[in-house]
């Protein structure tokens, strides 16, 4: 009796394992989470950036106005720490040449119906209200682009240049000597506009602030009445 021989041979079947598209897959996975993670922490860090900038610039809008407030307050004698002196407007005399539409030293005067008719939407402006840009044919009296060139004003950019006889805004501590402001791209200022009739001098200051970003920029506008 003879027993049956088995030779034993090897399965030809070609292994179809899973493991490296799943763990690719995982790593897709995980890489772009960790893209939108970035993105976030990014994008939420540059909000919070221009936050912080946009309140430099309102605290510094708002600082402008105190000021501006506190012109109308001082006599005409040269305050301590300050660039230059009020000339002998004060009392305030409210016409030219010390308020005028030029805005000499920031002190701006128009008539009532100048306003009435304001449009800086037409081509050309009509009748421009003095703190509206200069640029872009807006024709007021700010100091044009911010980005540009520093006005020969006192307390400018380059902080050399004092020049008593200028027209138009005000920088901040020209005249009452306040501290000027660190950390900002540019000092705040300020536009003292005449709004009274007859003896009620009624006065609306407009000021601008800026951030560490010269293009972060904060219009600021109160009403005053200057003690007599």
């Amino acid at each position: 009796m003879q027993l049956a021989k088995f030779a034993y041979r090897p399965s030809l079947r070609m292994e179809t394992g899973v493991s490296l598209p799943v763990v690719l897959m995982f790593l897709l996975v995980i890489t772009i989470l960790g893209t939108l993670g970035i993105r976030r922490a990014t994008t939420g860090e540059t909000l919070s950036r221009n936050q912080l900038d946009y309140e430099v610039a309102r605290q510094a809008a708002e600082a402008a106005l105190r000021d501006g407030e506190r012109d109308l307050r001082i006599p005409s004698v040269l305050q301590t720490n300050a660039l230059c002196a009020r000339d002998t407007n004060r009392p305030l005399v409210v016409g030219a040449p010390h308020f005028d539409t030029n805005c000499p030293r920031g002190q701006c005067r128009f008539e009532l119906t100048h306003y009435d008719t304001s449009n800086y939407m037409a081509t050309p402006v009509v009748n421009p209200e003095p703190w509206w840009p200069t640029i872009n044919d807006k024709q007021g009296r700010w100091d044009g682009d911010p980005a540009g060139a520093a006005s020969p004003k006192p307390g400018d950019a380059t902080g050399v240049n004092v020049n008593c006889n200028f027209d138009g805004s005000v920088p901040l501590g020209t005249f009452t000597g306040v501290a000027r402001l660190a950390g900002v791209a540019r000092q705040p200022e300020y536009l003292i506009e005449y709004l009274g009739r007859g003896d009620d001098q009624l006065m609306r200051i407009t000021s601008r602030g800026f951030g560490a970003d010269i293009n972060t920029e904060v219009v600021m506008q109160t009403y005053y009445r200057p003690y007599k």
